[in-house]
């Protein structure tokens, strides 16, 4: 285990590499025999922290792993969570079995015994942002729209992605494909939609009738010809060299 200060702080995933995400800190309180130890949320892991010898434990757990956004997880610092019942006991018992099983982390089962631990986390989580969300349910609808609008925007860079869409708005990959799915789509197939919509309306355009479908087509992001061709075709039933004949005889 890794030593963080007078405490001890371990990264889950085990496979997550330190550095490659903002992270939230789990600390738990040494367990006695008779009772679990009652957990304590933390957005940064500070001296004051630590102050206390050996009483806690610290998980550090990126918060693409967990689905939440940097203000949440302010939200939710210095947060203390008795042990006493319900999830908390369940991410007490397991996570404090974890630090006594050092062995494990090695193995062939680490790593599933850490992203099981990670869910368990993130069932906590959910659990304690569950009013919080609900009272800004309609500020994930206000960033929605914000999101739609920046990929409208940038539909012709062709590094457009879900990564760099949720750099771009400062939260992580895992939240922007949950404000996604709870608008019933995905962010890849937005942006896919997004960008055949506007290839159809540049083929259909007269004063491209001339132009090249490839041409068109990495104009908007798409990188490779045959692969527009096969999705235009999927979406629209026809290829897009057909649109675009068909398009210029009606101008006609």
């Amino acid at each position: 285990m890794k030593d963080a200060g007078s405490g001890h702080c371990r990264t889950l995933p085990w496979a997550a590499r330190e550095g490659d995400d903002a992270c939230l800190y789990l600390g738990i309180t040494r367990p006695s025999p008779e009772k679990s130890g009652d957990l304590v949320l933390l957005d940064e892991l500070r001296p004051e922290h630590q102050l206390h010898g050996n009483e806690f434990v610290f998980f550090r757990i990126p918060y693409s792993y967990l689905g939440i956004a940097q203000d949440e997880a302010r939200h939710l610092a210095g947060r203390r969570v008795s042990a006493a019942g319900g999830v908390a006991a369940l991410v007490s018992k397991f996570m404090s079995a974890l630090i006594g099983a050092e062995g494990l982390w090695d193995s062939a089962h680490g790593n599933r015994l850490a992203l099981n631990a990670v869910d368990l986390v993130a069932l906590l989580v959910a659990e304690l942002l569950a009013p919080r969300r609900a009272e800004t349910s309609e500020n994930g609808s206000a960033m929605l729209a914000r999101i739609r609008s920046y990929i409208d925007e940038n539909l012709m860079d062709p590094d457009l992605s879900p990564e760099s869409v949720a750099r771009a708005h400062h939260i992580s990959v895992r939240y922007l494909h949950k404000l996604f799915q709870a608008d019933g789509t995905t962010v890849s197939t937005h942006i896919r939609q997004s960008r055949l919509a506007a290839c159809r309306t540049d083929l259909g355009r007269p004063s491209n009738s001339r132009r090249s479908v490839a041409a068109v087509a990495q104009i908007w992001g798409f990188t490779s010809p045959s692969h527009f061709s096969r999705l235009f075709r999927q979406t629209y039933g026809l290829t897009p060299t057909e649109w675009q004949v068909s398009a210029s005889r009606q101008s006609s």
